[in-house]
């Protein structure tokens, strides 16, 4: 049962986008829509080119930022007020994710690649505004993102978390990886499992799985 693979966790992270809701309000089209733009507009590139280079970006530095930043030296507070500039309208409350999310006993942190304001506007959305102890974004790993182990680390060390004593939910493997590898648990939230040796958990409700946790 999940619930004995638990009981020693004491710190509960959670990923954002498409693991607080569900991948089908689409958010990230949204985001991918307003990278594009961005792109465009910061390397004088068409629309093709620069939805090229988000997707190579993404592969190769973990965000479309981190290649940004890296190779033409973007400034990124212009770019994550921009690209998170988008419409909260098809996410709604979740009780029974709030009532999961409470009752984990210890600390409970929200870590996204995105930033911590737009985090902040999407708990709202979602009805988990107060649940948590820390909402960190990539502004607060100096801008690397995960699956960067160092992002990881830096976060988990201005958050005091003891990796040993702490689990992580994720839509994205790659951002399991690192944790696992830290000794934490490591719970795959999507619609499909993926067999991996990083992943010991998958849930395609994380609300139902949180349950079972108390039981």
């Amino acid at each position: 049962m999940p619930a004995a693979r638990f009981h020693h966790v004491i710190d509960w992270v959670f990923d954002l986008d498409n693991t607080l809701y569900p991948p089908e309000a689409r958010l990230f089209d949204q985001i991918e829509r307003r990278m594009t733009a961005f792109v465009m507009q910061a390397l004088g590139v068409d629309r093709p080119e620069a939805d090229r280079l988000r997707q190579h970006y993404w592969q190769l530095y973990g965000t479309t930022l981190a290649g940004l930043m890296h190779e033409h030296d973007v400034d990124p507070a212009p770019y994550l007020v921009e690209v998170h500039d988008i419409s909260l309208d098809h996410l709604t409350p979740d009780p029974a994710l709030r009532a999961g999310i409470a009752a984990l006993p210890g600390r409970r942190i929200v870590y996204t690649n995105g930033s911590a304001p737009y985090a902040r506007r999407v708990l709202a959305a979602r009805g988990l505004s107060g649940l948590f102890d820390g909402v960190f974004g990539v502004e607060d790993a100096g801008f690397r993102p995960k699956p960067d182990r160092v992002a990881f680390e830096t976060v988990f060390a201005r958050a005091g978390i003891t990796p040993a004593r702490a689990a992580m939910f994720e839509d994205d493997p790659r951002n399991l990886a690192a944790p696992h590898a830290m000794g934490m648990r490591t719970v795959h939230v999507a619609p499909a499992p993926l067999p991996a040796p990083h992943i010991e958990h998958h849930t395609d409700d994380l609300a139902g799985f949180l349950a079972r946790l108390r039981m």
